[in-house]
């Protein structure tokens, strides 16, 4: 029986400019089962689930539960949780870690300060490895769980500290999906392999264009318009392009962005209706989902002292 990854492989879809938009991650550790909607399905108290979801909505904070990799039984959480917050904006990248004994604690939290990176000095600053996010909720999409749950379990065995199961990255079709932090790139159709190769990198302030579905700080034609650029002119370092996006008209966008080194491009990002018709997810009917294209970059020049003087890439999009 197909499935909607086995589906979107068969089709060749592109990963660019699909990642889940976040400025900032709010991480609750909640072990046990998780149903479709997790912050209301799950051990956490419905009415908190609702009551952070009301909190977050506007904001561009994404709030998601997670737990270690393994089995989960329907057993009462733990006493204490953790909670991680991780900023994404590129440059000012943070995460705070704290732990919590009720999770209404996270109420008193600031979330729209959160979304626009201050963090109040919460907590204390995360020091270890990138956090590996692997989307396994199988009550949401049955892939998650059939190709999420044996990547992450993999990783945790391989002797990665910090890999942890997460309810919801969107994107099922492009299942396994991980999400890895502080810089906030999400990746698709990952194995163990590939994985490790990407957290190595992040460890070395890269990230790798070739698996990439985006970076959550940016919205989708931004998520798109920087993958590009870093394709035409082979740039990998994670913090190295910032996007500021301008819409043009209903389906289509001007970015420019901008490299730490003073290289500036324009490019054209249109959107369009990806055929034929597909199931985004198992479970859903068939529809022609967005596809944010960069059709066109054009460098600006620039000299800058001190760099190369040389123009960067500029042309149709590849």
């Amino acid at each position: 029986m197909s499935t909607c990854t086995s589906l979107s492989r068969e089709l060749t879809e592109p990963l660019s400019g699909t990642a889940a938009i976040g400025t900032t991650w709010l991480l609750l550790e909640q072990p046990g089962p998780w149903g479709a909607r997790a912050l209301t399905e799950s051990h956490l108290p419905p009415g908190l689930g609702q009551a952070l979801e009301a909190r977050a909505e506007g904001t561009g904070l994404r709030i998601a539960l997670i737990r270690r990799p393994g089995r989960h039984a329907d057993a009462p959480p733990t006493p204490s949780r953790q909670v991680f917050l991780a900023h994404t904006r590129p440059g000012h990248s943070w995460i705070r870690s704290l732990d919590i004994e009720d999770p209404a604690e996270l109420l008193a939290l600031d979330f729209a300060a959160l979304a626009a990176g201050d963090h109040g000095g919460i907590g204390s600053a995360y020091q270890g490895e990138p956090l590996a996010l692997v989307c396994t909720n199988g009550r949401r999409d049955r892939c998650c769980a059939l190709l999420g749950r044996p990547l992450a379990a993999e990783l945790a065995a391989g002797g990665h500290a910090q890999v942890w199961e997460v309810t919801h990255l969107g994107g099922h079709r492009f299942s396994p999906t991980v999400l890895v932090l502080p810089y906030g790139y999400l990746y698709g159709r990952m194995s163990a392999h590939q994985t490790k190769e990407i957290l190595e990198a992040t460890k070395d302030g890269r990230m790798v264009p070739e698996w990439c579905r985006g970076r959550s700080f940016w919205d989708r034609p931004g998520q798109a318009a920087e993958l590009a650029v870093r394709e035409a002119i082979g740039e990998d370092a994670a913090e190295a392009l910032t996007v500021a996006q301008h819409r043009l008209a209903e389906d289509l966008w001007s970015v420019s962005v901008a490299h730490a080194n003073g290289w500036r491009w324009h490019v054209e990002v249109r959107r369009t209706e990806a055929g034929p018709a597909r199931a985004e997810s198992c479970l859903a009917f068939p529809t022609r989902p967005d596809r944010f294209e960069a059709v066109l970059i054009t460098a600006i020049p620039q000299s800058v002292p001190g760099h190369d003087r040389s123009e960067p890439a500029t042309g149709p999009a590849r």
